[in-house]
């Protein structure tokens, strides 16, 4: 597995405070915040619980009836906060589920994001993991129910898993416990940044949506210098999700990115677009 090492990181969050905070989460106590995704019964929760033991409480996201559980842990002198998103299978938006966990990612932009996956199934999680790795770097795959998938005869390769998605993998049996203490080794070491991600991102292969996409990341990337997702906000932006391009307009967008001043001119970004 490919490791890369960043230098003066260690204490760099990317959270974005101000947008957690509308997102009803607190991290007065935290240093760390961590996303948790994956399709229905992947044992996310049981990775939950294994991760926060008895240091977890549930309530709604703002504004939906939609449930959050959260909870924390302490792994090296750093305090982290993780917070489970709804069980989900895709972050198209076309669901509250979808919505919820999908803004959480882009706009909390957590520290890390571990995706939870059925090593049974693991053809059909796969959408789930490139979609969240169209949004952010900064991803751990916890690659569960091996245990399940040892006894049905099903063998999957960590490392070449790791190498073709560029995210550190962890093979894991959470209901005994196994691969926690990896798990927690990654999330650590891609939160302060000695990990660093380089996620594997699909290529369309139709020449006018290429060319399109292309221009508009440009586009985006012009106006909201070093935001980690342009290409993913221009394909979405193509595709009408109006959720994102009410960002683009709003400038909420802007507030992806740490320590740039938000840009004045974002509407020239969909004009005639969209």
């Amino acid at each position: 597995m490919t490791q890369t090492h960043a230098a003066n990181c260690e204490d760099c969050p990317v959270h974005n405070l101000g947008n957690l905070k509308k997102l009803g989460i607190n991290m007065a106590e935290f240093d760390f915040v961590v996303a948790l995704a994956g399709n229905p019964n992947t044992g996310k929760s049981t990775v939950f619980n294994a991760l926060t033991g008895l240091r977890q409480h549930t309530g709604n996201w703002p504004g939906k009836t939609v449930t959050r559980a959260e909870g924390g842990f302490d792994y090296g002198d750093k305090r982290f906060k993780l917070v489970d998103l709804p069980g989900t299978y895709s972050l198209l938006s076309t669901s509250t589920d979808e919505e919820v966990a999908r803004d959480f990612i882009l706009f909390g932009q957590p520290d890390v994001t571990v995706i939870v996956v059925d090593a049974t199934r693991l053809e059909r999680n796969l959408n789930l993991v490139l979609q969240v790795l169209e949004i952010t770097d900064r991803a751990v795959l916890c690659l569960n129910l091996m245990d399940e998938a040892k006894r049905h005869g099903i063998v999957v390769d960590p490392r070449g898993l790791a190498r073709d998605l560029g995210i550190p993998v962890v093979a894991a049996a959470a209901r005994q416990e196994e691969g926690i203490p990896e798990l927690l080794k990654y999330i650590y070491e891609v939160a302060n940044g000695t990990y660093v991600c380089r996620p594997h991102r699909l290529e369309r292969t139709a020449p006018q949506l290429e060319r399109a996409l292309t221009a508009l990341t440009g586009r985006i990337t012009a106006a909201f210098p070093d935001i980690p997702n342009a290409r993913w906000i221009a394909l979405r932006l193509l595709e009408g999700d109006q959720k994102i391009i009410d960002a683009v307009r709003s400038g909420e967008l802007g507030s992806l990115i740490r320590r740039t001043p938000v840009r004045q001119n974002e509407q020239h970004l969909i004009a005639g677009t969209v």
